[in-house]
């Protein structure tokens, strides 16, 4: 059944503690295999999605509505392909010399990767402990209760999205509130995660120096944000939306100059942070 996006749509149940095994995690699921998820794509990609190159699964279905989304498509599972973890990970298998040899190693994208805690945990225990690479999480933690401790143990790096600081703004972004993806980002801190912040810098949305100071001094007091990557908004996926019939809202926002793109970053490094 399709997964349709709605306000009210379920945060989910916190998840159980370090040792416990339920659905979502790979002990609980072994027994239901093949496990199958909703695909949108996989690729290779190098310095977006994680440190090296990187073979990047996209999955399908998303709870947010983020308005500079350069991927709609993903928004829904039905749009995805019914595919099992088995023949995404020998696809995978194909290039991990190649990988290995780049530094990279494999990501767990989407859509939001959490929808499916069954099928992400799945590909990250397999791509870790049966192909051997560093794995990434790219998530916007706003369903971060779906992920359980077990399934955590297995991500070596967190890519974790916050769109905005002012709740307000947040909400106009993706159409959801904050608190769940901060939530999160303090359990990962608990846990001791590596982290790589990912914040949008959006002309007259996300740009207020006030948002952006907020964003950086949350993400300073983690004390495992490694990296903060400010990435300018720009305009590439805007023939999905006309594509899917959707109203692409910031047709007029320009990107960022390079200059509110520099004052960004140093917004994060005068916190200390690592900012590119």
């Amino acid at each position: 059944m399709a997964v349709l996006l709605s306000p009210e749509f379920p945060v989910g149940r916190p998840a159980r503690a370090c040792g416990d095994e339920d659905a979502s995690t790979l002990a609980g699921a072994a027994t239901r295999r093949p496990i199958v998820g909703s695909v949108h794509s996989w690729d290779l990609s190098t310095g977006v999605d994680g440190p090296g190159t990187r073979f990047v699964t996209f999955l399908s279905g998303c709870p947010l509505t983020c308005s500079y989304c350069h991927n709609p498509d993903t928004w829904r599972m039905r749009n995805g392909r019914r595919t099992t973890a088995d023949d995404v990970v020998a696809e995978a298998a194909k290039y991990t010399t190649f990988i290995r040899a780049a530094g990279g190693g494999a990501t767990v994208s989407g859509g939001e990767p959490l929808l499916q805690p069954v099928f992400a945990g799945e590909l990250l225990h397999r791509y870790k402990h049966e192909l051997g690479l560093h794995t990434a999480l790219d998530t916007s933690g706003f369903l971060g209760t779906r992920a359980t401790d077990a399934l955590l143990r297995d991500v070596d790096l967190v890519l974790l999205d916050i769109k905005s600081w002012d709740r307000d703004t947040y909400k106009k972004v993706t159409g959801r509130p904050l608190q769940p993806t901060l939530d999160f980002a303090r359990r990962l801190a608990d846990l001791g995660k590596d982290v790589h912040v990912r914040f949008v810098l959006v002309p007259d949305l996300t740009d207020d120096p006030a948002n952006i100071e907020g964003v950086a001094s949350f993400a300073a007091s983690l004390g495992n944000v490694s990296r903060v990557d400010v990435l300018p908004f720009h305009k590439l996926g805007e023939g999905k939306w006309q594509a899917l019939g959707m109203d692409f809202s910031l047709h007029g926002t320009p990107s960022p100059t390079a200059g509110q793109v520099a004052a960004a970053r140093e917004a994060f490094t005068a916190h200390g942070l690592y900012a590119v």
